[in-house]
């Protein structure tokens, strides 16, 4: 049936959504968009070329009706038209998710679509995840994040969020991953049945199609629609023609039985007959038409709703009345013209006569014109307005593209001819333009040929010419006081014509009632209503002249002209107007089509000739100003004829302008449309987004260029103005459209000049150049290298400015050099500061540990000549970054400062081990003599002596390392300390006087050149005593020992006895000398005596008093004498009562001969000493 339809092209389509009766298998005309059942979305870059092609072979081998976009899909912003439209026409859609299909926007919108078409129940997704994971989709990681960082670099925030929702609302529906199936071709099968599963319960519940043909009038549909049944019925188990739906229903029942399935059937209940129905057809492929259907009852008794019929049947209904179709529910409608398209009597010749199908015949000889030229002659006909006033917008623009009517421009013609009835207008214009308008056959009687308004084209007339065939004034059809179709039509005939032909009989000149008085009356009053009308030829044919010369008859008809114009009431502005003004008036006079029928022809086609090129200098048609061109005929055809319609007064010039912006608006956005699918557009725009393009500018300038040359070629016979201002708009949303694929261009520049300007820049540096030189040389490279490729994706038609881009390429830069300064400065500054600390410390740390008068002296020459060198280094190498100078002066200070504080570092360091230092320096003096060789006690060796310069020594290493001295600056420490601390004479000292060292500062020292605290230095200082007292006590042992043992040596050398011996021999006699001798106790209590005298010989000084005198000395003494004895006596009694000492060396009896060595250098100390002891 749709075969058959496509011959047709007099059947226009009435495209709506999909009724109760519509399948997926939809009636239509050629110029109806084909319909699909599947929608395939996919990345063309991923899968177009092995799993998409695989699937979309095995779904057409299925006969699955498929769409599959075979063009690049990464083009233009916006979804392309056709693919829109495909999303909105299928029920379902498989949507294949590869790896960088969310790297697509395209994809992306596509999804967006299909969910919603999905969410609103109109389809069905079937998602298929090739090489990728559901849940990286929903949890949107992986390769996402970074496809959607670039999105939202180029899109609002509220685009992207939706393709995000998009993703993660598909990857929840149920479908098939790849990585879960052995191979493809596995999972092409599984999908392919699914698909076909879920299509095949769609068509059952779908599958009978009600179709609709509609027209005016009461011939034509029966014979096309009879033309397609014989053609089609064929494919179905039942057919049915039927003829006249007007009959009663149980008729109908009967006949419809009848004719299905051969046999009668005479029922009396039209509800039983229903039963029958559905029982004989039921499940059954019928075809069935119904002729003359006018009421919604009778399709009802006819077949309920049809619903029972099998899958695959079609109804067709054949009607004059459109609304019975709507409330039926029938959504696919087939408006039918008149039969008059060449198309149709082409169809007719080869189709309808050649079957010989009388009724058919019968149909159509009404419709039959004389002398049908061939189509190839290139002639048309339409019927522009009907009789009832209906413009046929879709029979003019099917005519227009047929006669190629767009493509004239300015260069064509319009002729009208008006007249009374049957008065051979549309005889003449079949001789004279060689068109086919119907002619009045005289053997069935005078009556109404012309209804409304026809439009044909002339065949073998240059320029292009229209002929348009008024109907007839003065017709009974509508009687006499149904005067506003003329005053309509003639208005609309010289508010478009270029030429109006005045049809009229000879007889009539002269006459005062002649049959054109009403005519030219209504010519010149409708003339009127025209705002600036443009002069118009006013062609006045004589018809069936007589014998009269015509040089006889023109003058009186142009009198009767006249006297007509100057009896027309007028507007105030145009009382005086000539006709001449409006009209140039020509006569020409031809002889009866009946009677001299060869003269007639011969005057025809002389008069033929005059159209020839009449719109030249000098030709048939008048005033050209207001012409508009042939693309906007049909639209300014049309509004003028509603403006004309609605009794309005037609202002030409704003119409003319009126006509410009909507044709030209047209043209624009077909141009935009055209562009937008473009494939050259396409293939540049995914090669943006891929990366650089070489030549971007001057392929998309060519681009842009052909489609603003297009649109120039369409557009240039409009208003200057108007097309200037379209084409102006058509620039900036073609300009806005790839404004985002200029900005990723410049983009790609951007980052590849940045790239290269870090790759080479480093480089330069690694190989020795300098940093300043290298980035300026770099610097300029580059950016004269941006600006020529820049240049090169510059796009002439817009006035883009690359500055931004420029700028941020150049701050991009200098914050890459910034930072590599930053680096560099860095690495140069630790290298630096690396040299000094090695510079300084180990050397500043061996002179405070041999610290001496010129210790902070030599600290302080090293410090400035290391750090004059350092510094002067840096400077020279900071020399190179091209920095200010300010900036290097805090550099150079910070270097400077940094070697005072690796000295300060040190210092601190060494102040921390400064009782370390003395205690070793003290050992150092004290155990090795003046040339360093380890002291040999002899027992001569002042220990006194040595003890006070080894301390004397160490209090100076405490002295220099209390304080920093790397000025000029000079201090007394070294006096205090000795004073507070190795000056022991009681007689310097006042009890009430105030101790130095009992504070935290230094006299006139700041806090940051301290190192060493006073109260510290003293604490130090007596930690430093304690520590060293039992190396002196030893060394005063080891003499003492020495010193015995030579006594000793002495003794065991004399065989006599001890003095002592002979002396108590003596003194006690030889009985109670050996009396003592056999007696131990004795000699103990003796013992404990000699010790208690030795320790008041100890304890009271005697020898040390004795030196002032004797007299001093015995006062002395017998004043200390008493407390000493009870000092000792609390000190054995405190002995006794304490627990044994772990250490046996702190039992050691000579204690007084320790404390008399200490006591030479502090008496104080060594009285608080004895004490204690």
């Amino acid at each position: 049936m749709s075969t058959m339809l496509e011959k047709v092209s007099c059947f226009k389509t009435k495209t709506k959504s999909k009724g109760p009766f519509e399948s997926r298998s939809s009636l239509c005309s050629s110029t109806s968009p084909e319909k699909y059942e599947v929608f395939l979305s996919f990345r063309g870059a991923d899968t177009r070329k092995n799993f998409v092609s695989f699937l979309y072979k095995e779904l057409k081998a299925k006969g699955i009706r498929t769409f599959k976009d075979d063009k690049s899909l990464v083009c233009g912003r916006q979804i392309a038209p056709e693919i829109l439209q495909a999303i909105k026409g299928t029920k379902i859609a498989v949507v294949v998710v590869s790896p960088t299909y969310p790297a697509s926007y395209w994809c992306l919108e596509e999804l967006v679509m299909t969910l919603k078409q999905e969410k609103e129940n109109v389809l069905t997704v079937v998602p298929i995840f090739y090489e990728v994971e559901p849940f990286d989709l929903k949890r949107q990681t992986g390769k996402l994040v970074e496809q959607f960082k670039k999105h939202e670099r180029r899109h609002s925030i509220e685009r992207v969020n939706s393709w995000r929702d998009a993703l993660t609302r598909l990857a929840t529906l149920s479908g098939d991953c790849s990585k879960s199936w052995e191979n493809d071709a596995t999972l092409v099968d599984r999908i392919t049945e699914r698909v076909s599963e879920m299509l095949s319960t769609v068509t059952l519940s779908n599958g009978v199609q009600v179709s609709g043909i509609w027209g005016r009038g009461n011939k034509g549909r029966s014979a096309l629609a009879r033309h397609v049944y014989q053609n089609i019925s064929t494919n179905f188990d039942a057919h049915c023609f039927l003829e006249d739906v007007r009959r009663i229903s149980l008729y109908l029942q009967e006949e419809l039985l009848s004719n299905m399935k051969g046999e009668g059937l005479s029922t009396r209940s039209s509800h039983m007959c229903l039963d029958a129905i559905k029982a004989r057809l039921g499940n059954k492929k019928i075809l069935l038409v119904a002729n003359h259907v006018d009421s919604i009852e009778k399709l009802e008794a006819l077949a309920d709703e049809f619903g029972w019929f099998g899958p695959g049947s079609r109804i067709i209904i054949i009607t004059q009345d459109k609304q019975l179709l709507s409330s039926w529910g029938v959504k696919s409608v087939y408006e039918v013209e008149l039969l008059r398209c060449c198309e149709v009597g082409k169809l007719w010749r080869s189709e309808a006569f050649k079957q010989k199908d009388d009724h058919v015949d019968a149909e159509l000889s009404t419709y039959r014109p004389k002398n049908l030229p061939d189509k190839s002659e290139g002639n048309c006909s339409v019927q522009l307005i009907d009789g009832d006033g209906t413009y046929n917008v879709s029979g003019i623009d099917h005519f227009i593209k047929e006669v190629k009517l767009g493509e004239c421009g300015l260069s064509y013609a319009v002729v009208s001819i008006m007249g009374p009835q049957s008065s051979g207008k549309s005889t003449l214009l079949n001789n004279l333009f060689g068109t086919n308008f119907m002619e009045m056959d005289a053997f069935k009687g005078r009556s109404q040929t012309t209804k409304g308004i026809w439009l044909a084209r002339c065949a073998g007339i240059e320029p292009c010419t229209l002929v348009m065939d008024l109907e007839g004034t003065d017709g009974r059809e509508r009687g006499e006081d149904d005067t506003a179709f003329e005053k309509q039509s003639a208005l609309f005939a010289l508010a478009i014509s270029d030429i109006v032909l005045i049809n009229m009989w000879c007889h009539d000149i002269g006459r005062e009632q002649a049959a054109n008085k009403p005519l030219l009356k209504t010519v010149f009053q409708v003339m009127m209503r025209l705002f600036s009308p443009r002069k118009t030829t006013m062609l006045f044919v004589i018809r069936d002249k007589t014998r009269t010369p015509l040089e006889n008859l023109e003058p009186v008809l142009r009198e009767d002209i006249q006297k007509i114009w100057d009896s027309v009431p007028k507007p105030e502005a145009h009382k005086e107007t000539p006709m001449s003004d409006f009209f140039n008036v020509e006569v020409v006079a031809l002889s009866s089509y009946e009677e001299k029928e060869e003269q007639f022809k011969e005057q025809v086609a002389s008069l033929r000739q005059r159209f020839m090129h009449s719109i030249a200098p000098g030709g048939l048609a008048g005033d050209r100003r207001g012409v508009i061109p042939a693309s906007g005929f049909a639209f300014s055809a049309d509004q003028i004829w509603r403006v004309i319609k609605e009794n309005k007064d037609l202002d030409l010039p704003a119409h003319k302008v009126m006509v410009a912006t909507v044709r030209c608006e047209e043209i624009s956005n077909e141009k935009f449309a055209h562009f937008i699918t473009n494939e050259d557009w396409r293939k540049l725009d995914e090669e943006v987004q891929a990366g650089p393009v070489s030549g971007f500018g001057k392929r998309l300038t060519s681009i842009l260029g052909s489609c603003l040359s297009e649109y120039d070629g369409e557009a240039t016979f409009f208003d200057e103005g108007v097309r200037s201002s379209k084409r102006h708009q058509l620039e900036e949303k073609l300009l806005q459209l790839v404004n985002p694929a200029f900005q990723d261009v410049l983009g790609h520049i951007r980052w590849g000049m940045l790239e290269k300007f870090k790759a080479s820049f480093d480089k330069a540096l690694e190989i020795g150049e300098g940093f300043s030189s290298a980035s300026t040389t770099w610097l300029k490279a580059c950016m004269d290298q941006f600006d020529e490729e820049c240049a090169g994706a510059i796009i002439e038609q817009a006035n883009w400015d690359t500055a931004k881009v420029r700028e941020k390429l150049v701050r991009d830069i200098e914050a890459h050099v910034s930072s590599v300064r930053t680096s560099k400065l860095s690495e140069l500054t630790s290298q630096y500061e690396t040299k000094l600390h090695q510079a300084l410390s180990e050397p500043v740390e061996a002179l405070l540990e041999g610290a001496s008068d010129q210790t902070w002296t030599t600290v302080k020459k090293l410090h400035g000549r290391e750090t004059e060198t350092a510094v002067s280094g840096f400077s020279s190498a900071l020399a190179a970054f091209d920095i200010e100078e300010e900036t290097r002066e805090k550099m150079v200070k910070s270097l400077q400062e940094y070697s005072r504080g690796v000295i300060e570092s040190k210092a601190k360091e060494e102040a921390g081990r400064v009782l370390m230092r003395m205690k070793d320096r003290f050992a150092t003096i004290f155990s090795n003599d003046a040339d360093s060789m380890p002291r040999v006690w002899t027992g001569n060796e002042d220990l006194r002596a040595i003890t006070k310069a080894a301390r004397s020594a160490s209090l100076k290493l405490l002295s220099v390392m209390a304080v920093m001295r790397l000025g000029d600056e000079t201090d007394n420490i070294e006096k205090t300390l000795t004073v507070a601390l190795l000056d022991s004479t009681p007689s310097k000292k006042s009890i009430t006087a105030s101790d130095p060292l009992a504070s935290s500062t230094w006299d006139e020292i700041p806090s940051s050149r301290t190192l060493i605290t006073p109260v510290h230095c003293k604490s130090i200082w007596r930690q430093f005593k304690t520590e060293t007292e039992y190396t002196v006590t030893q060394a005063i042992s080891a003499q003492a020992w020495l010193l015995y043992s030579q006594e000793a040596n002495k003794r065991g050398s004399n065989w006599l006895p001890p003095p002592w011996a002979i002396f108590a021999l003596i003194i006690l006699g030889f009985n109670e000398f050996m009396t003592l001798l056999r007696n131990p106790l004795y000699l103990g209590v003796l013992f404990v005596g000699f010790l208690l005298l030795k320790a008041l010989w100890t304890q009271l000084d005697i020898p040390g008093e004795f030196r002032n005198g004797a007299l001093p000395g015995i006062i002395s003494i017998s004043a200390k004498f008493v407390p000493t004895i009870m000092n000792l006596v609390k000190n054995l009694a405190a002995q006794g009562e304490a627990p044994p000492a772990a250490n046996p060396e702190n039992r050691r009896p000579s204690n007084n001969t320790s404390s008399s060595a200490s006591s030479s250098d502090n008496p104080i100390e060594h009285k608080s000493a004895s004490k204690t002891d």
